[in-house]
């Protein structure tokens, strides 16, 4: 049993349902999709969305990378319940409902702005093979409004309330100036703000919104593409993925009473982590090819992982650990689900 609190672990992001299929490179090219990429919708895309539940067996799960962290965090800790918060928007349909329940059956104390200008946003998950190509139709995720959900009183408590908080990079294409509210609270209280780089698109097309939130950041994720990016957007003239974590963690810092972590992992490779003066790798959990069902949802699965210690104030490799064990488990799924009862074995 851990001694952590509801409402510790705070997180704010694009809800989603995953729309989840196995497709052929045709349906990949037909859309000018890559293997392994993350876009947003346009409207090439529109139909997309509708000829892969026509066309292919379809699955549909709770999604959208901050909430699937916030899920899998509180997998990690399973009591008490509702540590993890999480803030995002949503249609009034019958997608919306799907999200409400699930974030109720992963015990999430989940908040979300509903409006009916637009409906619940939606992912496609195209998996072909190992990998996956993700497109989001943000919908009412977009939506979201700082004025009429996070600055009510009820709801700013409970961001008061968390002592750590995380936001992929996704949502600065949303609302940057909620995510500097709850940056700012972060440093000024001296707590831990965390951050994901989330996709190559957000280091390159939203960078001014990210180098506005970065000062603010105490824990940076991303993976081995997402930081080649990052790199060479701020011209580190490097592909060194180490050298762009030490780089990345040098960038300047609000909160100066603690050093930046960056942890950039590497799929079936080592993740590395930039801490106080040092760089390593871990090594990953190995796992058998056959064994792999669906990658999508690892990264968040890991971030999810890391965090459930973080908010446990455990030791960092500790939370690198966990983090290898929870994507590990995911990546047997089908989808950001998981067993009944996490089977990691915390360090003493």
């Amino acid at each position: 049993m851990s001694a952590v609190r509801p409402n510790s672990l705070f997180g704010m992001g694009n809800p989603l349902l995953d729309i989840s299929a196995v497709v052929d490179k045709d349906f990949l090219d037909k859309y000018g999709l890559k293997s392994n990429d993350q876009i947003l919708a346009e409207d090439k895309h529109k139909a997309l969305f509708e000829e892969i539940v026509k066309k292919f067996k379809v699955e549909y799960h709770a999604g959208g990378a901050t909430q699937n962290s916030m899920k899998i965090a509180q997998w990690m800790i399973q009591e008490p319940h509702k540590v993890c918060t999480f803030f995002g928007c949503i249609g009034n349909d019958k997608f919306g409902e799907i999200l409400k329940q699930k974030a109720e059956e992963a015990h999430v104390d989940a908040h979300y702005y509903n409006q009916e200008e637009e409906p619940t946003g939606t992912c496609a998950a195209c998996i072909t093979g190992a990998n996956r190509s993700l497109v989001a139709n943000l919908a009412a995720a977009n939506a979201y409004k700082k004025d009429k959900h996070l600055d009510l009183e009820e709801n700013w408590g409970l961001v008061e309330k968390a002592k750590v908080y995380y936001i992929a990079g996704f949502f600065l294409t949303v609302s940057l100036e909620s995510i500097l509210k709850v940056a700012k609270h972060a440093a000024e209280n001296n707590k831990l703000f965390c951050l994901n780089l989330s996709a190559p698109f957000i280091c390159q097309f939203f960078k001014d919104n990210l180098m506005q939130v970065l000062p603010y950041v105490d824990v940076l994720f991303g993976n081995e593409t997402e930081a080649a990016a990052f790199g060479d957007e701020q011209g580190f003239e490097t592909k060194d993925v180490e050298e762009i974590a030490k780089k990345a963690q040098a960038l300047p810092k609000n909160n100066k009473k603690r050093q930046r972590v960056v942890v950039f992992t590497q799929g079936k490779d080592g993740t590395i982590m930039a801490q106080s003066d040092k760089v390593e790798t871990f090594p990953v959990l190995k796992i058998d090819a056959k064994d792999i069902v669906d990658t999508n949802g690892a990264g968040d699965a890991f971030v999810g992982g890391f965090l459930s210690e973080l908010v446990q104030e455990k030791a960092l490799e500790q939370s690198v650990r966990a983090g290898h064990y929870a994507a590990n488990v995911i990546i047997r799924q089908a989808g950001c689900t998981f067993p009944d009862k996490p089977d990691f074995h915390q360090d003493p």
